[in-house]
C-alpha cells in the first residue's frame, strides 16, 4: 500500500494513511483525506481558505478517478458548497457523466444534499476588496460587474502565489489505485476558468494496471501537455515511473508561449514505487509519503528540474500583493 500527496495535503494525509491501514478502499481513503484539506482555512488554495475569482466568488474544482473501472467524477467552477471532492465522488457514483460545471454542478450538489456553506473567508474577502479599491478604475467600479474583465485578469494575483492545489494518489490493500484532486484554482481568475484539477488526463489519471499521476501548479501547462495521462501511458509502454515522469517533463519543454511556470508531477506505479518532480520548482517544494508498515506519513523534498520559461511582464499589482504576503 502507498499514499502520496503534495505539500498542501499535510493535514489530510494521516487520515488517508489510517484508512488504508484499516483496509479502506483507495478512493474512500483519498476522499477522507482531501475533505480535511478542504475544511482547513489555513490552506489558501483549497476549499474554504481559497482565493476568489475576479468577481470575488470562490469557485472550486475537484475530481476523483477509480483506476480499476477507469470511471471518474469531477466538478468545476462550483460555488456555495464545502466539499467538492465528495460531490465529484457522487458524480462518479450516481451519474452517467464524468464532469459537471458551474450551475449544473451546484444544482447536483443541492440535489444530493451536499453540505453548503460560505467559502469566502475574511482574509480572502479583505484582499479582494483591497484589490477592487486599488486596481479597478473608478468607472469600472461604478459599472461593476458589467465591465470587460480580460485586462483585469492580466492583473490577477500570480497563480503561483497560492502555490498549489491538493492531490492524493493511493494504492489499497487489494492493489486498487485511485486519484483525487481539489482546488480553488488561480486567485483572481476570470470567472469560469478551469485549471487541470477537474480535467481527467491533465490534472490526474489512474489505472490500476500501471499507476497514477496528478499535477499541481500551473494547470494550463498540464492541460496542454495532457501530463497525467501521459505519465500513465508511458508506464504502460514499459517505462519505469521515474522514466515516465521525466518523459512528461520533456513534453512540457515543447510548450511555447502562454503561461509557463511551476508544475509538480506526482506519480506512483502498480509495484508501489513513486516519483515526484517539481518543474521550475523552489527549494521548499516537498510532498508527503506513506507506505504500508509505516507509523505515519513523512515529508520528502521534490526533485527540481528547470525548463525554459518565457515570463510575461508582471504588473505592479503582483509585486504589491506579494509584499503583503498574499
Amino acid at each position: 500500500m502507498i499514499a502520496i500527496c503534495n505539500n498542501e495535503g499535510a493535514c489530510g494525509i494521516p487520515a488517508t494513511a489510517r484508512g488504508l491501514a484499516a483496509g479502506e478502499a483507495a478512493l474512500d481513503a483519498i476522499e477522507a483525506g482531501i475533505r480535511l484539506v478542504e475544511a482547513s482555512e489555513s490552506v489558501r488554495t483549497v476549499g474554504r481558505g481559497g482565493w476568489p475569482n475576479l468577481l470575488g466568488e470562490v469557485e472550486l474544482d475537484a475530481s476523483v478517478m477509480d483506476g480499476t473501472s477507469l470511471r471518474s467524477g469531477a466538478v468545476g467552477a462550483l460555488t456555495g458548497h464545502l466539499h467538492p471532492v465528495s460531490i465529484a465522488r457522487q458524480v462518479l457514483e450516481r451519474l452517467p457523466h464524468e464532469l459537471l460545471v458551474g450551475e449544473g454542478a451546484r444544482r447536483f450538489a443541492a440535489e444530493i444534499g451536499a453540505e453548503a456553506g460560505e467559502l469566502l473567508m475574511p482574509h480572502a474577502r479583505t484582499a479582494w476588496e483591497r484589490w477592487f479599491r486599488d486596481e479597478v478604475s473608478e468607472a469600472d467600479r461604478a459599472n461593476w460587474p458589467d465591465v470587460p474583465m480580460a485586462e483585469l485578469c492580466a492583473q490577477a494575483i500570480d497563480p503561483e502565489t497560492g502555490r498549489d492545489t491538493t492531490v492524493f494518489l493511493a494504492q489499497d490493500s487489494e492493489r486498487h489505485i485511485g486519484a483525487g484532486t481539489s482546488t480553488s484554482g488561480w486567485g483572481w481568475k476570470y470567472p469560469g476558468r478551469l485549471g487541470d484539477s477537474p480535467i481527467i488526463g491533465a490534472g490526474s489519471y489512474a489505472d490500476t494496471r500501471y499507476g497514477a499521476c496528478a499535477c499541481t501548479g500551473v494547470g494550463e501547462m498540464s492541460i496542454r501537455a495532457g501530463t497525467s495521462r501521459a505519465v500513465v501511458l508511458y508506464m504502460k509502454m514499459g517505462m519505469s515511473v521515474e522514466e515516465a515522469v521525466y518523459e512528461a517533463v520533456s513534453d512540457m519543454r515543447a510548450l511555447k508561449g502562454g503561461l509557463i511556470g511551476r508544475v509538480t508531477i506526482h506519480a506512483i506505479d502498480a509495484a508501489g514505487g513513486h516519483k515526484v518532480v517539481a518543474v521550475n520548482g523552489l527549494p521548499e517544494n516537498h510532498y508527503w509519503l506513506w507506505c504500508s508498515g509505516e507509523a505515519a506519513p513523512s515529508s520528502h523534498p521534490c526533485e527540481i528540474i528547470t525548463i525554459s520559461e518565457e515570463p510575461a511582464p508582471k504588473p505592479t499589482a503582483h509585486r504589491r500583493y506579494e509584499q503583503m504576503g498574499l
